[in-house]
């Protein structure tokens, strides 16, 4: 990339929404490295309520092309996702982009074959793995053993909001919250999720499901759980590992760590907590500024929507159990 490294980042944040602005907010507080250079929104004439003085698009195009911003950074519906990302690969700027990486499998594939063959930098935002709980339970891990089964689960309250429905292509919390949950399946096993059967109160594209039931199997044979929905009030959000010497299981909603072992007995930590986006944000400056890849990569994104595209599969037949198809 070719600019004066001693200058802070000119970051061009298109979506600002509600997890829009709490990017906009650490770029204008918290990241010295960094600074928002402009953004895109479509209610152009509101503008960046905290920082009046940010260029303010309404067409995205403009902004991606705007010679004040080095990077991109793309918290927009996953609908609009494929569009924004090649446009961003054109232009030769290096960009993060919310997960999902995309709505669609085709979708997805296509976006990472582009920056593929254009070495582009890409990360994608899979904000719960810089979770301090998780990354507690992932340092701890190698403690319980041989994995023997994982337990992963998100509950969240009911969200109604038909943009909220469109953004996702009419798909629901497997792909919104779940894809989480499918992520921190390969993070923790380091093994690839090869076939599912799952259950969802709704299939789309007759309505967005609420509650998702997953069973799937890693390439190794290792037995995972998947519990995903938003029926409910509070929030649960939880992994357990149960292993040959030990178990850990990891609330990042109650922020706790538990272990379980017949040598130590059981020990508990409290964690204490860290925004997630901030620690993301960080990761992707030092990526561009060091040259190095991203620790979230385009492909990394392109395996969990694809895991979830067989998911939907699964369900749509009626739970029958459904290989993963990777690119």
């Amino acid at each position: 990339m070719d600019r004066d490294a001693s200058k802070p980042l000119g970051v061009g944040l298109i979506g600002l929404g509600r997890h829009g602005s709490r990017y906009a907010r650490h770029l204008l507080a918290d990241l010295p490295e960094a600074r928002l250079a402009a953004v895109s929104r479509r209610q152009a004439d509101q503008g960046v309520p905290d920082a009046p003085s940010v260029p303010c698009h309404a067409d995205y195009h403009r902004l991606i092309n705007d010679p004040r911003v080095d990077v991109v950074v793309a918290v927009t519906p996953p609908v609009l996702n494929r569009d924004i990302c090649l446009a961003a690969i054109q232009a030769g700027k290096p960009l993060l982009v919310e997960k999902p990486l995309a709505a669609t499998v085709d979708d997805a594939r296509a976006i990472a074959a582009t920056a593929g063959r254009s070495e582009h930098l890409l990360m994608v935002a899979h904000t719960l793995r810089f979770d301090p709980t998780v990354l507690a339970l992932r340092a701890r891990r190698p403690e319980v053993g041989t994995l023997c089964s994982l337990s992963l689960a998100s509950r969240m309250e009911p969200q109604g909001h038909p943009q909220q429905e469109r953004g996702f292509g009419g798909r629901g919390c497997l792909l919104e919250i779940g894809i989480h949950l499918l992520d921190l399946i390969r993070v923790v096993t380091g093994d690839e999720v090869e076939q599912v059967s799952c259950d969802m109160d709704v299939v789309p594209p007759l309505s967005p499901e609420q509650l998702v039931l997953a069973r799937l199997t890693t390439r190794r044979g290792l037995r995972c759980l998947v519990d995903v929905s938003r029926v409910s009030s509070g929030r649960i959000g939880r992994v357990e590992l149960v292993g040959q010497e030990g178990q850990l299981s990891a609330d990042w909603c109650a922020r706790r760590l538990v272990q379980l072992s017949a040598q130590t007995g059981a020990r508990e930590w409290s964690i204490q907590p860290e925004p997630t986006i901030l620690s993301v944000l960080r990761a992707f400056c030092r990526s561009v500024r060091e040259g190095v890849p991203p620790p979230v990569t385009v492909e990394d994104g392109a395996r969990a929507v694809e895991a979830a595209e067989a998911c939907y599969l699964s369900a749509r037949d009626g739970g029958r159990v459904v290989r993963v198809e990777y690119a």
